[in-house]
């Protein structure tokens, strides 16, 4: 098989559970991933959501593992960060999490994390695949054995982190009948708060269907008729999270990771600035320039905000879509550790009235096109981009730019009025039909 990386995409290997991520395949990845460790008897946790496919996934996983002589072990439904967590925590060789993140229930997936705590880079991905064809038996078979205390590990951890006494408060968290059902509201009421909840009943089937980080109507709802001054809505795998003020009114991960840059840099406890995506709101940016935080820009994908991270030795990031990364705690997005560290800005303040940044209207536009590749050699557009992004400088920004995935350009435009950014992304749209057509 070659080098290349033909199965793991941006987030692990993904794709409908029985039909492309198969029993057979996650054994082959399991017995792969292990392979591939230098160490005499590998120790490689696993943990997943709360799918349906997911038993069947994890029982195949751990059994590569075990046939290529590592030792399984089975920490249950725990959110992704907790892997990373307890990999550390415990000294791990490896861990797996069996999740399709914000997928429905028929998607799964498995994505792997270093001893570090990180996922894993795109060579180590590519050396498993390079090895998933061998099946070369272990000398010795390992074991496959449950893991106790994982979920009170992790929660000890993010108590050690973020030690706020909530007490007086009260909570409304949407769970995303995922795996942050139990983690999210046990830590929640240990620091004090009164929780109430919604989407924590999973049944396998409905994980982020109505509710979660990616269906806010749900806990936007919910918080009008409860008395709880501020909801969080973390999606199926716990490593994203959103959140509503009293009044229902949606905040993203541009203005949690504003919240929290200011307030770390106000207590001198910002190392360097932020990273973001191009995805990021103006308003973002207008904010960090006027409390003095430098901002690095980065490619879409949390992955691409933590190299900038490390290559710049700064410790906090994120996307608008509620992926915020803060590698003094853990080295990947972790839903509970933002809503957590919203609440330390917060010091039980109302989240409307605080928000540190003023978001610009924004009017996103995805393009089906035949072949988003050409959109490259489209100069009549990008002249258009040039000339429109030149009318909007010092007030808002244009992107354009090809999905990695789909037949699709996508077009946003932000803007200091609603009416402007529609008209700008309009007179876009018109030209790259007319282009692509």
């Amino acid at each position: 098989m070659s080098t290349g990386r033909k199965l793991f995409g941006t987030d692990g290997v993904r794709g409908e559970a029985g039909t492309f991520l198969t029993a057979e395949l996650a054994t082959a990845l399991g017995r792969a991933a292990t392979a591939s460790l230098e160490a005499e008897r590998p120790q490689i946790l696993i943990v997943r959501d709360t799918r349906e496919s997911g038993p069947m996934l994890e029982s195949a996983l751990a059994a590569g593992i075990a046939a290529a002589g590592g030792d399984a072990l089975l920490g249950g439904v725990l959110p992704t960060p907790a892997a990373a967590v307890l990999v550390k925590r415990l000294g791990l060789d490896l861990a797996a999490v069996v999740s399709a993140s914000h997928n429905p229930y028929r998607d799964n997936g498995i994505k792997f994390f270093s001893a570090a705590g990180t996922k894993l880079d795109d060579e180590a991905e590519a050396r498993i695949e390079s090895l998933i064809e061998s099946e070369e038996p272990a000398a010795r078979p390992g074991r496959v054995r449950e893991l106790n205390g994982g979920l009170e590990d992790y929660l000890r951890a993010l108590q050690a982190a973020f030690p706020l006494d909530l007490s007086g408060l009260r909570v409304l968290l949407d769970c995303a009948n995922g795996a942050t059902f139990r983690a999210a509201p046990a830590i929640f009421e240990r620091l004090g708060a009164t929780v109430e909840t919604l989407g924590d009943e999973p049944d396998g089937r409905n994980i982020n269907d109505g509710c979660g980080s990616t269906h806010l109507g749900a806990i936007a709802t919910a918080i009008a008729d409860s008395e709880a001054t501020i909801g969080f809505a973390f999606d199926g795998d716990g490593d994203r999270v959103l959140a509503v003020d009293g009044k229902g009114r949606m905040h993203d991960g541009d203005e949690l990771i504003a919240l929290t840059a200011r307030g770390m840099a106000a207590r001198g406890e910002l190392q360097g600035g932020v990273a973001v995506t191009v995805m990021s709101n103006y308003g973002f940016h207008q904010a960090m320039e006027e409390a003095g935080i430098e901002v690095a820009v980065t490619q879409v994908g949390d992955r691409h905000v933590l190299d900038e991270l490390r290559e710049r030795g700064w410790s906090l990031g994120g996307e608008q879509s509620g992926h915020i990364i803060d590698t003094r705690f853990v080295a990947t997005g972790d839903g509970i550790a933002a809503a957590l560290a919203t609440m330390r800005e917060l010091e039980g303040g109302d989240l409307a009235a605080l928000a540190p940044m003023r978001k610009l209207p924004q009017k996103l536009v995805n393009v089906e096109v035949a072949d988003r590749d050409a959109i490259a050699g489209a100069e009549p557009v990008w002249e258009a981009v040039e000339r429109e992004g030149e009318a909007l400088e010092g007030r808002g920004r244009v992107l354009l730019r090809p999905s990695g995935t789909e037949p699709l350009v996508r077009v946003m435009v932000e803007a200091p009025s609603a009416e402007e950014a529609d008209a700008v992304c309009e007179r876009l749209v018109s030209l790259v039909r007319r282009e692509l057509s």
